[in-house]
């Protein structure tokens, strides 16, 4: 229990406590925050109350217009902010609790403030590790027999994404322009892109890095890994078509990736922990752990265009469906030498399930547009529309709680036409 107020149904119970950055219109400076109920608590105002073994020595990383600092410390540190945060924000705690004027500095209402990119993200990659999803894909451009290709069994495939255009929860994301083909007995053609389409994604952030050269193994993986967060990374699926043999993804997918501004820590969502998928065939050694790091967060996707009252849920999914774990993935990323650094962001992937319901893109839902998705009130998709406005939403349900990550929208403003 905590004295803050909290909904039942509020994503940021007193299991969750998820970092992220804001400003307010009194003090438009960035800074760091904890989501409670519907407040924030600043933690640069009460950075002098972590005075534990690791974090007495580091109070100013709470000081920071970034996480960055506080993800390099280590997850010693993580945990150890964690339990003084639990600690102060306890019914029973009266540092805050009894100090009012420490309280009205601390505070501020989360309806108020706005939201900043959670950490200077230097380099992002997106991986491909739903099975039904890259089944799906394949089945369309391949066909039954040759859906997932010889590799992707063996290892998660992945490419690195651009951290440039990664954007918070809010921006709008514009219609890109490009070369598309969509005759293929004809020349290719340029112009705003046809196929805008969403990914249902999930990302989680790089905590203490590694020295180039020096892998991180496969068991120590999980004290790299900082939180999660929610991620649409938006596709322009026929520029994509076109450009991505041999190199993959490019122009149509790196104008835009919006992710959630709160990163849940992972000592949050262990209690949600559940059994990793069977691999068949077994994962060389470096990829191999039998530890249940796969985990239970319900997800969910609504799209709302100009002329709707509502919006439509067009997916409801699972992250528990994903085939590789994320210490497999960043023990692949890391394998070969390459050095991650805190803030450095790797993506899931679309993340489908087995049933059309829980397909997370448009592409699968209407099945490469052969279909429409059905919005209701007399509407519906094969690709997104200027206007469109697209909110993912997840979390985890506990016993009268959740642990959830807030909301991740964009919305589909027109090309600039060249």
């Amino acid at each position: 229990m905590s004295f803050v107020k909290i909904e039942e149904d509020s994503d940021f119970s007193m299991h969750n406590l998820p970092f992220g950055v804001f400003s307010t219109r009194d003090n438009p400076r960035p800074r760091i925050g904890v989501a409670i109920g519907d407040q924030i608590l600043d933690l640069g105002v009460i950075k002098h109350l972590f005075t534990g073994p690791v974090l007495s020595a580091h109070q100013d990383v709470f000081g920071q217009p970034t996480l960055n600092a506080l993800m390099g410390l280590g997850h010693e540190a993580w945990k150890e902010a964690r339990g003084v945060l639990k600690k102060l924000l306890s019914a029973n705690e009266s540092t805050l609790r009894d100090d009012v004027t420490l309280r009205r500095r601390a505070f501020a209402p989360q309806i108020s403030a706005v939201m900043h990119l959670p950490a200077d993200i230097g380099d992002y990659t997106d991986f491909y590790s739903s099975r039904d999803h890259a089944t799906n894909v394949g089945i369309m451009f391949r066909g039954k027999e040759n859906a997932l290709m010889p590799n992707w069994l063996r290892l998660p495939v992945g490419y690195h994404g651009r951290a440039s255009s990664i954007v918070v929860s809010g921006t709008p994301i514009r219609r890109p322009m490009g070369q598309m083909r969509p005759d293929p007995e004809k020349p290719p053609v340029f112009g705003p892109s046809k196929q805008m389409d969403i990914e249902l994604e999930m990302a989680f952030f790089v905590g203490a890095g590694n020295k180039l050269g020096e892998p991180i193994p496969i068991e120590k993986a999980h004290e790299h890994i900082f939180g999660m967060v929610l991620m649409n990374d938006w596709s322009a699926r026929d520029i994509q078509a076109w450009e991505y043999v041999p190199l993959g993804p490019f122009l149509g997918k790196n104008f835009g990736t919006t992710i959630s501004p709160w990163v849940v820590p992972m000592e949050a969502l262990l209690p949600f922990v559940q059994p990793n998928p069977v691999q068949d065939p077994k994962p060389l050694p470096y990829l191999s752990h039998d530890d249940p790091y796969t985990f239970n967060i319900n997800l969910f996707v609504s799209v709302k265009g100009d002329a709707m009252k509502e919006a439509a849920t067009i997916c409801k999914s699972n992250f528990k469906y994903m085939y590789w774990t994320m210490k497999q993935q960043l023990a692949h990323q890391t394998v070969n030498g390459c050095n991650v650094r805190p803030g450095d962001l790797l993506a899931s992937g679309t993340i489908s399930g087995p049933d059309p319901e829980s397909f997370g893109s448009m592409l699968e839902l209407s099945w490469r547009g052969s279909k429409s998705i059905d919005l209701g009130e007399g509407g519906s998709r094969t690709f997104l529309k200027d206007g469109d406005e697209v909110t993912l939403t997840g979390y985890c349900q506990g016993h009268g709680y959740r642990v959830g990550f807030g909301p991740c929208h964009g919305k589909i403003i027109p090309a600039l036409q060249q």
